[in-house]
């Protein structure tokens, strides 16, 4: 460390990808979170690692930042546009003009009213970038919004972390502190105007964050649920129908033999359920067909 003012890019996005993966390995072992969710949690860790250097004037830091939030914020998007009512075309639509404002006109903006080591450097701004990644991060699922929002505070947590161990320089005796010591894990800056505009946009986002709580009654999509039975109504026994006894003619050349004061009898099936018929008595009319 001696010899090296503050850390640098490599550095930074190193630890924090290590970060970022122990991250993800503890959330899937601990909360038993999708694959997918620990991935991109990690991720969120990595890329707010280099997050404090957008302010930098080397212009590394903020042009590799600002070009990854310009490709993954419009996808992050998608959930809160399709809550809105959105198909695949308007999202596409709306999706490339925030690439374009990220890309083209953060750098631009951020560049005229930051400076190095200003308030970017500080605790508030870690916080900032976790509810922003909160309120982006639209998953449904209140404990996966925390989830990934702390992620991307503990990756800017990193970046100054990292600062503060830069501006030790270690030798043969007690390690000596630089001047940079204590201006990137600081609570207020140099300007009262920086201070008080990070602390009202911390405050704001805070309230975005509190009126934007996921509706507790929606169940986690990695969660096994045993199967809800549904209650059934009792069957009505069925009644067998009565089907009324047809008489049909027999030819013209046996009237004699049919007999008109003898009538089969019908054969109705009790209420009860099914029996077997009575016998029916036989008749010269049935000789008569068979």
């Amino acid at each position: 460390m001696a010899g090296m003012p503050v850390a640098g890019f490599h550095t930074h996005i190193a630890v924090s990808t290590a970060v970022g993966v122990g991250y993800a390995v503890w959330g899937g072992a601990q909360y038993e979170l999708p694959t997918s969710t620990c991935v991109l949690a990690g991720g969120h860790c990595s890329i707010a690692g280099i997050m404090p250097d957008l302010d930098s004037d080397s212009g590394i830091p903020a042009r590799e930042t600002i070009s990854l939030a310009a490709a993954i914020v419009p996808m992050l998007l998608f959930q809160r546009f399709q809550a809105i009512g959105m198909n695949l075309e308007y999202m596409v639509l709306a999706g490339a003009p925030i690439y374009l404002v990220i890309r083209f006109g953060l750098g631009s903006v951020l560049k005229s009213v930051s400076v190095h080591r200003g308030m970017f450097h500080s605790i508030p701004a870690a916080i900032i970038a976790g509810l922003i990644g909160y309120l982006i991060c639209d998953s449904g699922v209140n404990l996966v919004r925390y989830y990934k929002a702390f992620a991307v505070t503990l990756g800017y947590m990193t970046h100054l972390l990292l600062d503060e161990i830069w501006s030790l320089e270690f030798g043969a005796g007690l390690p000596r502190v630089k001047k940079s010591f204590g201006t990137a894990l600081k609570l207020f800056g140099d300007e009262a105007g920086a201070t008080l505009t990070t602390y009202c946009l911390l405050g704001l986002l805070t309230l975005f964050a509190a009126n934007d709580q996921t509706t507790p009654t929606q169940p986690l999509p990695f969660a096994t649920r045993a199967p809800v039975r549904t209650p059934t109504t009792p069957r009505t026994p069925t009644v067998a129908r009565q089907v009324p006894y047809v008489t049909r003619q027999p030819p013209d050349n046996r009237l004699d033999d049919i007999h008109l004061d003898e009538t089969p009898r019908e054969t109705q099936l009790p209420d009860d359920g099914w029996q077997r018929p009575k016998a029916v008595r036989r008749t010269r009319m049935d000789d008569a067909w068979r």
